[in-house]
């Protein structure tokens, strides 16, 4: 999931990828009310959301259901990288703290 704030329109693109796709797809695009409510919808889900304006404004491009072109794997692949990596520390368990 990704976000953009203009002054008065914000936007939203939500991405979805599966194991055995041949890349992420656009599950969902919007401005302004429709971009809050996939928001909304992907905290509440617990789905990390990422500011990023320049992706979103390329993101917006694409039709739903399509999936991102070659030239904006590196940036994808760059945030769902960061994505695994807050859900693997948020999986691990606690460090033991030394007795002091």
């Amino acid at each position: 999931m990704a976000t953009t704030k203009k002054p008065d329109r914000p936007s939203a693109v939500a991405l979805s990828y599966r194991p055995g796709q041949h890349a992420p797809k656009v599950v969902a695009k919007g401005y302004g009310s429709m971009a809050e409510r996939i928001v909304e919808q992907a905290r509440g889900a617990g789905v990390f959301v990422h500011d990023s304006p320049e992706l979103v404004n390329l993101l917006m491009q694409l039709n739903l259901d399509e999936q991102i072109p070659e030239p904006l794997y590196r940036a994808v692949a760059e945030v769902l990288a960061f994505v695994h990596f807050l859900e693997q520390q948020a999986a691990a368990p606690p460090r033991a703290t030394p007795p002091q």
